[in-house]
């Protein structure tokens, strides 16, 4: 695996792995609990993470198949990664785009909610295990608003996206 992404992937993986193991030792009814009829559990905040990153995953390879014909990201996927990075830290709410909300199960356990990440993360690290040094910079991963990125950007996204919900699953905790 390129250097680049092995050290993104690891991050990935250590900040799931460290919350997983938190999990763990929490009770399923508290998983379940719902703060408010409009809110999610944490179950329901662990899935919409999972089924993001299966569709991401999903598209990933579907555009990796043509990747010769892809340009690389430059200057312009920088600025709007900039952007979408501070749009993710902040404390505002976005709502999930149509195509992660309609394929969202419901929540499930959390044992096989774990087990579905599991094997997420591992599709994805075959994944970028099959990518090329020279096609790292291709724009591969598409944002429902922001717009193509390469895939160092996309796991960076990832990552992003994990810690913007994770204060919402410390104050369910």
């Amino acid at each position: 695996m390129n250097h680049k992404l092995k050290v993104l992937y690891e991050q990935l993986e250590g900040d799931r792995n460290r919350l997983m193991a938190e999990l763990s030792k929490t009770s399923s009814d508290r998983l379940f609990l719902k703060p408010s009829k409009d809110k999610w559990s944490v179950n329901e905040i662990l899935i919409h993470l999972v089924t993001s990153e299966q569709l991401t995953l999903r598209y990933l390879k579907k555009k990796s198949l043509g990747v010769d014909h892809i340009k690389n990201s430059g200057v312009g996927e920088k600025i709007r990664y900039a952007v979408l990075q501070v749009s993710q830290r902040l404390p505002l709410k976005f709502k999930a785009p149509e195509s992660v909300v309609s394929n969202t199960p419901e929540a499930l356990p959390f044992p096989e909610l774990h087990a579905r990440w599991n094997e997420t993360r591992h599709d994805l690290e075959q994944f970028l295990d099959s990518i090329t040094d020279e096609n790292v910079n291709k724009l591969i991963y598409k944002h429902p608003v922001a717009g193509r990125f390469d895939i160092r950007q996309c796991l960076m996204f990832m990552r992003e996206h994990y810690q913007h919900h994770l204060p919402q699953i410390k104050r369910l905790l």
